[in-house]
């Protein structure tokens, strides 16, 4: 081998060994550039993580709310009195049996907790309050004919207007 050719290969062999160095460097900087990569990778996965357990939170209240406002719309259409205290019982009533609905557990207050709710029979409009009475003399005529009347005919209209005009006057 000639001096030319050592050379030559000395010079190939150095430009090998140049090659293998910015290989080696730029490796380093794609591991790197990787780990970063890694790294972000799992804190945006963590970071999901979290949405999706903070969006199955709220989606699990927001079917509680729907349900606690069905239950309250159906207690106060059913004429309930204590709607704080059905409302607790119902909630927990549904917590309990899943398949149940609204109007079922209603209906179920309505048979075994009836105290709960208003009674129509019960119900009844206030009377007039007492105001001034008048002192008119024939006043008592008037309420005595009104019993009387009433007393003779026994019709239910005579007796109330008996007892309204009793009402008025006394």
């Amino acid at each position: 081998m000639s001096q030319i050719d050592t050379e030559i290969n000395g010079s190939e062999e150095q430009e090998q060994r140049n090659e293998k160095l910015v290989d080696v460097s730029e490796a380093i900087r794609y591991r790197k550039r990787a780990q970063l990569a890694e790294q972000k990778k799992t804190i945006l996965e963590q970071e999901l993580a979290d949405r999706n357990s903070e969006i199955e939170k709220l989606n699990k209240n927001l079917a509680q709310m729907n349900v606690e406002r069905q239950l309250i719309e159906k207690l106060v259409w059913a004429g309930v009195s204590d709607l704080e205290g059905a409302l607790i019982i119902g909630k927990n009533r549904i917590e309990q049996n899943s398949k149940a609905t609204a109007s079922e557990v209603v209906e179920q207050l309505k048979k075994e907790k009836s105290y709960l709710f208003n009674d129509a029979r019960t119900v009844t409009a206030s009377g007039k309050t007492s105001g001034v009475k008048d002192k008119l003399s024939g006043t008592k005529g008037v309420l005595e004919r009104a019993a009387k009347k009433a007393a003779q005919s026994g019709s239910r209209t005579d007796l109330q207007e008996y007892l309204r005009a009793r009402r008025t006057l006394i």
